[in-house]
């Protein structure tokens, strides 16, 4: 059993990488390339789980000023380990894709979910990034969203 910290990779459902619809117009370029490639994450003991085909999710953190939900705006995975990138920090390699805003999971509706209302991106928003799914809520994920469903069924 590999236990590191808080997160157990044995109950990885899905890391979920988290960006800001208020810095680097996150909505606009995601209408104008749902694709992503990479993305930027903190350095901490998580990036060592992180492996190829690992699914990733996209949370949105929104924008109370210009309308955008909070919530689950895209699905993909992993393409291999988080990089340490020159002058940013550290990446992780993505195929994820964003998927229009109408299939946006809003986080009220992940609140009211007796399942996902237990997510560690809604008990500590300000927590690490990447921010950890377990396999029981990425399966419930699955299961009650049909744009996830789709999405996992290729991953």
């Amino acid at each position: 059993m590999t236990t590191t910290g808080l997160v157990r990779l044995e109950e990885l459902g899905a890391w979920l990488l988290k960006g800001n619809a208020d810095h680097g117009g996150l909505a606009e370029r995601f209408a104008r390339e749902p694709r992503v490639g990479r993305w930027c994450v903190q350095r901490s003991y998580r990036l060592e789980l992180m492996r190829a085909g690992q699914p990733v999710l996209f949370w949105g953190s929104g924008s109370r000023r210009r309308g955008f939900p909070y919530g689950i705006w895209g699905l993909g995975k992993l393409i291999g380990p988080a990089e340490e990138s020159a002058g940013n920090g550290w990446e992780v390699p993505l195929d994820l894709t964003i998927a229009p805003p109408e299939e946006w999971i809003p986080r009220e509706r992940l609140r009211a979910h007796d399942e996902l209302a237990g997510l560690e991106v809604l008990r500590q928003p300000q927590a690490s990034n990447p921010s950890f799914v377990t396999k029981r809520q990425f399966a419930a994920l699955t299961r009650d969203w049909d744009y996830i469903y789709e999405r996992s069924v290729v991953l």
